[in-house]
């Protein structure tokens, strides 16, 4: 029988990580057709909120049901304005092990929110679902996403070459692929010792990752 995890939410100081619902499609539509966004992730570009209703309705659920993984919308605690999405994936129920990736709209970033969200969610995956390994992947020149890789703890692993390929815009205004290095990081339960949930952070997204 396949493992799942449990449909819940998640509270920090500053945060709700909870399942994403159709009212989200507006804001997520907005959020996956930021310039960055579109850079380091895979997600169509123009993102329609046809592709939001598709990932909110259809493919996000499934990731779970299927046990592969879970997506969280992050949202605001006071405003509940969702500010960015966090994605486990990969998931090895057998080796306890899941990849995480997020998102932060550009409105909110430099405010700690991926750092606050990531650290949530590892410290459930370790403390709650008795996971031993979280990884994380991020494109060799998105320093935002690895940033907030070393400050919830996270030790870099080695480089994947010409592993991903990401986008940049061209003189006409549509996207090229640029093929790039990928870092490999993990955490373990015992990195966390010691990690504030008040750190500072820049924002950022990972770039190894499928929006689809």
């Amino acid at each position: 029988m396949t493992s799942t995890f449990p449909n819940i939410s998640i509270s920090t100081e500053r945060l709700v990580l909870r399942p994403l619902d159709e009212d989200d499609v507006p804001a997520l539509t907005e959020m996956m057709n930021d310039e960055q966004v579109g850079a380091w992730t895979s997600v169509p570009q123009p993102y329609t909120e046809s592709d939001a209703r598709t990932w909110i309705t259809g493919i996000a659920p499934a990731e779970r049901a299927e046990g592969r993984g879970i997506v969280f919308a992050v949202t605001e605690f006071l405003t509940q304005r969702l500010v960015g999405m966090v994605h486990l994936q990969n998931t090895d129920w057998r080796v306890r092990a899941s990849e995480i990736a997020y998102v932060i709209a550009p409105w909110a970033r430099g405010e700690g929110y991926a750092t606050e969200a990531a650290l949530a969610i590892a410290q459930w995956l370790f403390h709650d679902q008795k996971f031993e390994r979280l990884e994380l992947r991020t494109a060799a020149d998105n320093t935002a996403s690895q940033q907030v890789a070393q400050k919830i703890g996270c030790i870099s692993e080695g480089v994947l070459r010409n592993a991903w390929i990401a986008r940049a815009r061209t003189e006409n205004g549509g996207w090229a692929d640029v093929r790039t290095d990928v870092i490999v990081w993990s955490l373990l339960p015992e990195d966390l010792a010691g990690v504030s949930e008040q750190l500072a952070d820049t924002g950022g997204f990972t770039s190894f990752n499928d929006w689809n």
